[in-house]
């Protein structure tokens, strides 16, 4: 289902702690810092934290700037940003500043939690939702989406809710803020936990930016490797929108439809990339992207295909479709955004193709718009 853009927004120090073991919050971020958080916080829809770190340090949330405050009012957005917490014990402080500063806020929790939250919480006007048995992220994130409205949500902290949305696949975007200084006492809190990690240890994240702020260095990751079976991750989405954007170079046509592809090893590197029409006027996208590629490289069958249109199951063009090349190719995953329309082919069907052959097949219609932009002249 759809969910917000998650961006993960955090200060370490260059031993990778979050804080030390003292009773005062530690520091690692200057002024120059602290005004681009929040000029972050000021383009975002929604914050969250996780409620340890609302009982550690007691955090306001606020977007600080007047300025950024009467901006968000002439465009019709609240002045503040909603602010989140997530809580599976539903074990809260009324008395904390989070409650009594700022806009709306939200509480996702336990089924078990949600009384215990309600109770704590009454009269302060703060929406309760309980999301199951368990804190369920994906539940979450979509509930923020469909019911919230919310298309961007920053992430504070702490380091255990960081760690759950990356291990999960469902961060989009980490921004991390690299302070000049060591902490070295190991029971201090790390930024993030052991666990598995999409990807596994070879995933190298994307670095899209680095710069100084003041005297801590900004750097923005993005994920890259892609999900598991017919769950989608964050990766997914990013290597979907580059298969969007290669659509776009297509040469046109008013006979076959403009489509992009990329192919992805499960560690997040990308093996080949094409278009339709890229290397004759019939060839496909995922065509073109497959004939880059050895056959017998080891990693396509841990592979995915990201392709803007579904990929095709019949054609006259040539003797295999897209859909069966695939599959020969011994990819078993495939992500796209646009089921093929019967403009050329009626009751056309590749995913079903794929599944047959072993291969889930994963859909995201939030990008069919995108996908379909440089075909607007075959759609009538």
């Amino acid at each position: 289902m759809p969910h917000p853009y998650v961006l993960l927004s955090a200060a370490v120090s260059l031993d990778g702690y979050l804080d030390d073991t003292g009773p005062e919050r530690l520091r690692l971020s200057g002024p120059a810092d602290f005004d681009r958080v929040d000029e972050v916080r000021a383009h975002s829809d929604a914050i969250l934290v996780g409620a340890g770190t609302l009982r550690a340090d007691n955090p306001r949330l606020l977007v600080n700037s007047a300025e950024r405050r009467a901006a968000r009012i002439a465009e019709g957005r609240p002045e503040y940003p909603l602010k989140v917490t997530v809580s599976g014990s539903g074990d809260l402080d009324p008395a904390l500043n989070f409650w009594s500063t700022g806009g709306e806020k939200v509480v996702y929790t336990t089924d078990k939690g949600a009384p215990k939250a309600t109770a704590a919480l009454r009269g302060l006007g703060v929406d309760v939702v309980p999301v199951g048995p368990e804190l369920d992220w994906p539940a979450v994130l979509e509930h923020l989406h469909d019911v919230r409205g919310v298309r961007r949500l920053m992430v504070e902290g702490g380091g255990r809710v960081h760690t759950q949305l990356l291990q999960e696949g469902l961060a989009d975007e980490l921004q991390l803020a690299l302070a000049p200084l060591l902490v070295g006492q190991p029971d201090a809190p790390r930024l993030f936990g052991p666990g598995g990690y999409p990807g596994g240890v070879r995933n190298r994240m994307r670095l899209v930016e680095t710069r100084p702020v003041g005297d801590v260095v900004l750097m923005r990751y993005v994920p890259t490797a892609p999900g598991a079976g017919r769950a989608a991750s964050a990766a997914d989405r990013h290597w979907l929108e580059l298969a969007c954007e290669l659509a776009t170079r297509c040469p046109p046509s008013r006979t076959a439809f403009s489509v992009g592809a990329v192919v992805v090893a499960a560690d997040g590197t990308e093996l080949a990339r094409g278009y339709s029409r890229e290397s004759d006027p019939v060839s496909h996208a995922e065509e073109a992207a497959l004939a880059k590629l050895d056959p017998a490289d080891p990693r396509l069958p841990t592979a995915t295909v990201y392709s803007s249109l579904e990929p095709c199951a019949r054609r006259a063009s040539r003797p295999a479709p897209c859909a069966r090349l695939i599959l020969d190719a011994g990819v078993r995953r495939v992500v796209t955004a646009w089921r093929e329309p019967d403009t050329f082919v009626r009751s056309a069907d590749g995913s079903g193709l794929l599944a047959a052959g072993g291969a889930d097949v994963v859909v995201l219609p939030e990008y069919a718009e995108r996908a379909a932009e440089p075909n607007r002249h075959l759609l009538g």
